[in-house]
């Protein structure tokens, strides 16, 4: 059994993950070069994954190809394709209130996947963070896309798949290595689409030079590993509920960086976004 205190380190480290990727749209508007979201979501994963496996010299066996084959493309892949789909078809608080609707697909996920029955609380969880993200994020002028509704979604789908059947396997190394073979699956698969669908990137400034060691290093390495870490620690449900941190952080940034104002209704929808989120801590 746990104390109390190691498990609030546990939650606070997942908890990190999510609060780093909040810091993702700041750091691709500002300092990435633009039009190239799907070639950047790339390169923010695959050099730092190979990079990783190449010092590291550890490989899957067995079974562990296609399970990491699967693994990568649900929790990096295709989640950052269809991410990128409905942020180029959506605003951005439409995508991030329909990618919201994860804590309650991973619950429903756990549910058939691992049997645990979803518990009261872990439902009132998800759907009042699915609220806040919405309060927090959905202004009143925003325009729907059917196309771009369905991406978020299938996005959330892909990653709180990804996130229960880890949960399920049991890593069959450590934590990096385990990290490392998703972040280059991830990217690889995303490497082509981007090439295709996109032109080269054909000028790098040493701004763009940093954004792009910020996002792989500490924005997908140590974010992923945080994240992965938090699966073997946690519920799965617990895991999905900290990931609406990402919103509340990246509505704080444009607050203090972007000089972008913050409403009664989003205050109120952060507020039921933390509640939700700690509601999720306590689910049994």
């Amino acid at each position: 059994m746990k104390t109390p205190t190691a498990r609030l380190s546990d939650i606070l480290l997942t908890a990190l993950a999510p609060m780093l990727w909040g810091t993702t749209y700041f750091v691709a508007t500002e300092l990435l070069p633009p039009n190239h979201p799907l070639l950047v979501a790339s390169l923010r994963s695959l050099p730092i994954g190979l990079l990783l496996i190449a010092w590291l010299r550890q490989l899957p066996q067995g079974v562990w190809w296609w399970r990491i084959l699967l693994l990568g493309s649900l929790n990096i892949g295709l989640f950052q394709a269809l991410l990128f789909v409905a942020a180029y078809r959506l605003p951005g608080g439409v995508a991030a209130t329909a990618g919201s609707i994860q804590p309650l697909l991973v619950v429903w996920f756990s549910w058939i996947i691992l049997h645990e029955k979803p518990s009261k609380r872990s439902i009132v969880a998800a759907i009042a963070g699915l609220i806040g993200v919405g309060l927090l994020v959905l202004g009143p002028m925003a325009r729907l896309d059917s196309v771009g509704i369905a991406a978020a979604i299938a996005g959330a789908a892909t990653m709180g798949l990804g996130t229960v059947l880890g949960k399920q396997w049991k890593r069959p190394a450590s934590l990096l290595v385990f990290t490392a073979w998703q972040l280059a699956v991830g990217g690889l698969v995303l490497l082509p689409i981007a090439l295709i669908v996109e032109k080269p990137i054909t000028l790098l400034s040493t701004t763009n030079l940093l954004g792009f060691v910020y996002l792989g290093v500490v924005g997908t390495g140590l974010a992923y590993t945080l994240w992965f870490r938090g699966i073997d620690k946690l519920k799965a449900s617990a895991v999905s509920s900290l990931g609406l941190m990402s919103p509340v952080v990246a509505t704080l940034i444009g607050f203090v960086f972007l000089h972008q104002t913050l409403t009664p209704i989003q205050l109120l929808g952060m507020a039921i976004v933390l509640i939700s989120v700690l509601i999720g801590q306590q689910t049994r």
